[in-house]
């Protein structure tokens, strides 16, 4: 029943998630008829969905032949993470694996088969997902390459050293999602779905991607710290803490929330890149495969902020939530609205004595000026009654069924692996 005290809270919740189960996703991921493709691509979209459910909804709603360049892009940069994450592979091996990896592309025989990852089935059958990218376009080739080459790169720098200033948090963003974010624009204008210069903007590009990476990272401080992963900047933190596990003890959980809110604070500069990238673009599958991520990623960083549980266990947002999210994301218009709502939610958070309580307000002022509302987008959580009625009688017959959403939706709403 607390699920069902909670769905009463948030009526557009109980509609949203009905309307998304009853066919209403189809609208932002149609189906794709994979019985046309050929043997090669049949295997590289089950390892796409075999590795990342929530990627392989959007990426198979993509329009023409920049749905396979994403497709092969993606499992591309999934073999070379699995590399990087595999432990078990010694460093002086490891770093000129990396280095190398991108060569690789042009091997049709080359794969790794010691490898331990719960993804190495994209190393052990590299040749079937190099061979699809020799299929590729040539444009698309050398995309994909290039990036493949300087993440490798970049993923090798970061192997013994931990991020220090905010200028190398950064520049880790930038090997491990700023790159994507360059790549898939570039793709995006390749396909000639979008501008040339949604391709050339490089700073834009990697404002997406950074705003993305720095919201998981803060948003996983736990998990990291109970793996032995460190990726807070210690020039934030070591004004906090002697050490970054600290601020997990209770006696720290103030001057922790402090330092939480710091790092979201830097994040939010990246959301004017976000709107101003998001409003070049055209094509409506482009649009939602980029915009849906950035509204998750505001709304958790809301859901996070001056949040004690950050540092006690999972802070998510809520199912219905991000199915919300996911239908209303579809148009520039309605993404500023939602960027809104969350800044404003974050504002009236703030604590008077927060040390960067002056940075944060001055944030938010500049996503207001590019988002404030003037769309029906922008009042779209203010129901009527009646509504709020039928929604509530609607969630006390329904919550039991929908408490059993299906695992894929599960997975791609709680944005695991961006």
């Amino acid at each position: 029943m607390e699920l069902l005290r909670k769905w009463l809270g948030h009526p557009e919740d109980i509609y949203n998630l009905l309307r998304f189960k009853m066919g209403g996703y189809r609208a932002v991921m149609p189906r794709m008829d994979t019985d046309s493709l050929g043997c090669g691509l049949r295997t590289c979209y089950r390892y796409l969905n075999q590795t990342s459910r929530s990627f392989a909804a959007v990426i198979q709603a993509l329009d023409g032949e920049l749905r396979h360049a994403v497709c092969i892009f993606y499992l591309v940069l999934r073999a070379l993470d699995t590399v990087e994450d595999d432990m078990s592979i010694p460093l002086d091996v490891k770093v000129p694996m990396l280095h190398e990896f991108h060569s690789h592309l042009y091997q049709p025989d080359w794969k790794y088969t010691e490898s331990k990852e719960k993804d190495r089935q994209v190393l052990e059958d590299f040749p079937t997902i190099s061979m699809e990218f020799r299929n590729l376009s040539k444009v698309y080739q050398d995309v994909i390459s290039d990036i493949c080459h300087k993440m490798g790169v970049g993923m090798a720098e970061f192997l013994e050293k931990k991020v220090d200033s905010l200028n190398e948090w950064d520049k880790y963003c930038h090997y491990v999602a700023g790159l994507v974010g360059i790549g898939l624009s570039r793709l995006f204008s390749a396909s000639e779905l979008e501008d040339s210069i949604v391709g050339q903007d490089t700073h834009l590009a990697n404002s997406m991607g950074l705003f993305l990476q720095k919201t998981n990272i803060i948003r996983d401080y736990l998990e990291d710290q109970l793996e032995g992963r460190e990726f807070w900047p210690r020039e934030v933190w070591s004004r906090y803490a002697k050490k970054l596990s600290d601020l997990a003890k209770p006696e720290n959980i103030d001057v922790a929330v402090q330092c939480l809110n710091e790092l979201i604070t830097n994040a939010l500069h990246h959301v004017p890149d976000v709107l101003t990238y998001l409003s070049r673009l055209k094509n409506q599958s482009v649009f939602n495969f980029c915009a849906i991520p950035q509204v998750m990623a505001i709304a958790t960083l809301a859901a996070c902020y001056n949040n004690k549980q950050v540092f006690k266990g999972v802070v998510k947002i809520r199912k219905g939530q991000a199915v919300t999210l996911m239908m209303d994301a579809t148009n520039i218009q309605a993404v500023k609205a939602i960027m809104y709502q969350y800044v404003e939610e974050i504002y009236q958070k703030i604590p008077s004595t927060d040390p960067s309580s002056n940075k944060t307000q001055q944030v938010i002022a500049s996503i207001r000026a590019m988002s404030l509302p003037g769309s029906p987008m922008a009042s779209r959580h203010h129901y009527s009654p009646i509504y709020v009625s039928c929604a509530m009688l609607l969630a006390a017959l329904s919550w039991q069924y929908l408490s059993t959403l299906s695992k894929a939706t599960e997975e791609y709403v709680q944005a695991g692996d961006n």
